[in-house]
């Protein structure tokens, strides 16, 4: 054991050959790396699996003996100074390295096929090797100056993933706003850590905890300085895993392409902000006013991740305002002090929000395929729906994700949320309230995307053959009952409908049209005829066996990775202890000095799941009323004529709607908030600041100038050798200080 620990220092440098090897290809052998880019494709997948294979063993190694194992080595000694740096082992460290290996690994498969296409393939897996080093090697560190390195790795990692098709404006926009966001949260992380340094004179985990627990409980006078310290510290945290209000970056980094949408900010960059409160809790759970505000931000982004997911069209910004939620969910259960059921979220949501990611991949590269179909149509999942038939493994594998993040048992995220959400009744009935309404939202939006991707009819789309650019069909059909035979005399069988802009109809259409069959079973592209032109049509088809692959493993983990956290005792009568998380964390349980309850009975068991499975229900219940029929109008939906009849109550309802339509449509306006008064306040503050400068202080500066001219110059007459113009100004500043005598004293 002592053996595998002490070569646990090279786990962040096996990646890193890749990236340093394709750039010097590129560099001086660019036309043969670049027919050999499988090869470099496999060497990430084989070098990540080897780091697997060692993650695993430490892992095995922790929950059998629960020891942390730290190594360190001086780097920089002057005088009191000492920077050192090294790595520690134990099993918070154990946890994010099996989740990170083994989600990149598909990842990098995945990519492999996604990315097949595109002329940046190179390139984007040295990206991704790099980023995989980057996040190792902040999991592992010892210090928090070593943290801080990998910390800003990360975030350029983040900022070229995201902008990784720069060419295109939205894409460029969206890395400089992650990057600007993201150095907000981190320059307060800087000021924190130097704080923390000034107080301690320490950077380790160890000696800071100790010693800043002994200063907080013998120096009262100091408690503020102690407190913007882990104040500045925790900011960081909320940038990087998008927390309130500091998240507007996260919807914006969909930009990129999706395996990075995948790995990035669903599984791993996401999740440093929640490492981070983890190995810090230590230190933040002596501060009350600390714990109270991690709770607060926590509970607050669960319930705005919540809402701002409940319009949106763009599947993945549907999927990262989930993550963002379930980010909260995390955050909240740390500020609780459960840290236990904060990281089992980790695991089981990072699983299922993964094979989410990778599912709509999937559906977009599908979409792609259509002749004509531009990047902003192929996210659209109003342009989408009955892809049931064809795409049915993606389907059933986005269904799976679905449900699991719904907490639908025996999924993984049911297991964990559920703690969360029974943990947050105990900390506070409001909070309590909050995080179940979440629950049945995280359910219904979730319901809601699954519904307007895969439920209904396909929405048709062609391309003129020409190459022209055409109209593509909303939730109106091809042909209805009493035109089909019409249009099919006239334009024959394979005939299109087709609409204008301006006669394109609302996505909750009232009437419900028919595809013919003939055209349902193509499936590859056709010529047709549309009044007298030739168009190309074509179907969605399933993606291929790369891409399929990294899906039904993630499948798997997500139907059976809950089993770890699942609360065995309660059932056990034998006393032996199941339980594989709280092994797993029995040291930082430990260190913490928590006491979580886990010694209930199996009927309250059952009757805490059944309350929170009900919930989960109800969502999915209202969502399936609303978008099932996807054709049907919100407003002539006869499930709320039942209850919402014409008259002030149905205005009141439609009011209603619409008002949490715009608000969650407009991100909650926070982003106009910030335009309007951050970025345009400070760009009028930096106008105010020039003209200050320009017209005020170079005014000042040039006016004394001038002055000194006019006034050099009217003495250059005064001085003519006339004695009687001497005597005149002499008398006349004699009379000015005669009158300034008598009128002062």
């Amino acid at each position: 054991m002592e053996h595998t620990y002490q070569y646990s220092w090279i786990i962040p440098f096996v990646t890193l050959p890749v990236p340093m090897l394709i750039g010097m290809g590129l560099l001086l052998f660019p036309a043969s790396t670049k027919k050999l880019r499988r090869m470099w494709a496999f060497s990430s997948i084989f070098l990540l699996s080897t780091v697997f294979v060692f993650s695993t063993n430490l892992s095995i190694q922790q929950i059998n003996s629960s020891s942390v194992y730290q190594y360190i080595w001086s780097w920089t000694i002057n005088n009191d100074f000492s920077l050192e740096f090294g790595y520690l082992i134990d099993s918070l460290t154990s946890i994010l390295l099996i989740l990170i290996t083994t989600v990149g690994i598909f990842v990098l498969i995945y990519s492999d096929s996604y990315m097949s296409y595109d002329q940046g393939y190179l390139r984007f897996f040295a990206y991704m090797s790099f980023f995989n080093t980057s996040m190792l090697g902040l999991v592992t560190s010892s210090n928090l100056i070593q943290i801080y390195i990998f910390w800003e790795l990360v975030g350029m990692c983040s900022y070229l993933l995201i902008g990784f098709w720069f060419t295109r404006p939205i894409a460029s926009n969206a890395c400089q706003k992650a990057f600007v966001t993201n150095r907000v949260g981190d320059f307060g992380l800087l000021l924190g850590i130097l704080g923390l340094y000034w107080i301690t004179g320490s950077f380790e985990f160890q000696d800071l905890f100790e010693i800043f627990n002994n200063l907080i409980s013998n120096n009262d006078n100091e408690l503020f300085f102690f407190t913007l310290c882990a104040f500045l510290l925790f900011s960081g945290a909320i940038a990087k895993s998008a927390q309130f209000p500091l998240h507007v970056w996260l919807p914006d980094a969909m930009e990129g392409p999706t395996p990075i949408s995948a790995l990035i900010h669903a599984a791993t960059m996401v999740a440093a902000g929640i490492f981070l409160v983890a190995r810090l809790l230590p230190l933040f759970v002596v501060i009350p006013y600390i714990m109270n505000l991690i709770t607060l931000i926590g509970i607050i982004t669960v319930l705005l991740g919540a809402t701002l997911a409940l319009a949106h069209k763009d599947i993945k910004r549907s999927l990262a305002y989930s993550t963002m939620s379930q980010l909260g969910y995390m955050m909240l259960a740390l500020g609780m002090g459960s840290y236990r059921a904060a990281l089992f979220h980790l695991i089981t949501h990072a699983y299922s929000k993964a094979l989410l990611f990778l599912g709509s991949g999937s559906i977009i590269h599908s979409m792609e395929a259509i002749v004509g179909y531009s990047p902003d149509k192929s996210q659209n999942m109003i342009l989408m729906g009955g892809l049931t038939k064809r795409v049915p493994i993606t389907k059933n594998a986005f269904l799976l994700g679905t449900l699991s993040l719904c907490g639908i048992p025996p999924l993984a995220c049911f297991w964990s949320k559920d703690e969360i959400l029974n943990d947050s009744w105990l900390y506070s009935p409001i909070f309590g309230i909050i995080a179940c309404s979440t629950a049945g939202l995280t359910a219904f939006y979730m319901f809601r995307v699954y519904l307007l991707t895969f439920g209904g009819h396909f929405n048709v789309h062609f391309t003129n053959y020409s190459g022209k650019k055409s109209s593509a069909l909303y939730s109106l059909s091809l042909w209805g009952k009493g035109e089909s035979k019409m249009l099919k005399k006239k334009m024959g069988l394979l005939a299109l409908l087709t609409i204008n802009n301006s006669q394109r109809a609302s996505f909750f259409c009232k009437k419900r049209y028919q595809i013919d069959g003939t055209i349902k079973k193509m499936t590859r592209p056709f010529v047709i005829n549309h009044f007298g032109t030739k168009s190309i049509f074509s179907y969605p088809q399933e993606s291929d066996n790369t891409m399929l692959f990294p899906m039904l493993v993630l499948g798997l983990f997500t139907f059976f990775i809950g089993a770890i956290g699942i609360p065995f005792n309660q059932f056990n009568q034998e006393g032996v202890d199941l339980d594989i998380l709280s092994k797993l964390l029995s040291p930082s349980l430990n260190l913490l000095h928590q006491n979580e309850n886990n010694s209930a009975d199996f009927y309250e068991f059952v009757t805490k799941a059944a309350f929170s499975i009900s919930i989960a229900f109800f969502g999915i219940f209202i969502a399936s009323s609303l978008y099932k029929p996807v054709y049907s109008s919100l407003h002539n939906f006869k499930f709320f004529n039942l209850f919402v009849k014409k008259g002030p109550k149905r205005i009141f309802w439609d009011k209603t709607i619409n008002m949490i339509y715009d608000w969650s449509y407009n991100r909650a306006y926070i982003d106009t908030f910030y335009a309007r008064f951050l970025t345009k306040g400070i760009r009028q503050l930096v106008e105010f600041t020039l003209f200050f400068d320009r017209r005020v202080i170079d005014g000042i500066i040039n006016g004394i100038g001038v002055m000194s001219f006019f006034i050099a110059e009217g003495i250059k007459y005064v001085g003519g050798g006339r004695i009687s113009s001497y005597l005149l100004v002499f008398l006349f500043y004699i009379l000015i200080l005669i009158f300034i005598n008598l009128l002062f004293y």
